[in-house]
């Protein structure tokens, strides 16, 4: 109801006017969703999926997985968590990002006030994040691997976390400034 806009295929958090994230209605399991976004400096915000509405931490609030959108240079969350496990394209706060498709070059972040594009890859608990067409983080949600970062991550005490069979897609307003377009989704 308020904090965000839309305006000529723009979807935009306004900032000053904090508001709640917005969800999708439709839960989701093995999917590609594609978006482009554009970020003001020193903003944080997020693609969350397989968000259990039910377990929040303030109302309007959702817990999922997080494809990390971040001024890296701008925001202080760039520098916390554990080796850059919480900048732009990570998965949030348990596998950082880093080029995966082309060695020795780092991730492709256009900068701020530019179109920057998301995609999320999800088959058969198989998770992959890409950033303006270059791979950076890829993990296996019900591995052995995947349950121990979750274990000493800020969210250990969610029971199943990210491992549930399916769940909704959010963005987030942590109250920057942000706009998403040509937000597209298919299911596998």
């Amino acid at each position: 109801e308020k904090g965000w806009e839309m305006n000529e295929g723009i979807l935009k958090v306004l900032g000053e006017e904090s508001g709640c994230d917005i969800m999708t209605k439709e839960q989701f399991s093995d999917f590609e969703l594609i978006l482009e976004f554009k970020i003001t400096k020193g903003a944080n915000s997020g693609i969350k999926y397989f968000v259990n509405p039910k377990l929040t931490q303030q109302e309007g609030l959702g817990i999922g997985l997080e494809f990390q959108i971040l001024d890296d240079r701008n925001h202080p969350d760039a520098k916390e968590g554990v080796g850059g496990n919480r900048t732009v394209g990570s998965l949030y706060d348990l596998i950082p990002a880093e080029n995966l498709s082309i060695e020795n070059r780092s991730k492709q972040f256009k900068g701020i006030g530019a179109w920057n594009q998301a995609r999320i890859v999800v088959k058969n608990g198989k998770v992959e994040h890409w950033l303006n067409g270059e791979k950076t983080v890829e993990y296996d949600r019900y591995s052995q691997i995947f349950r121990a970062l979750v274990a000493k991550s800020k969210y250990k005490n969610w029971e199943g976390f990210g491992q549930w069979s399916k769940g909704h897609i959010l963005l987030q307003d942590h109250g920057d400034e942000v706009e998403f377009r040509s937000i597209k989704i298919r299911e596998f």
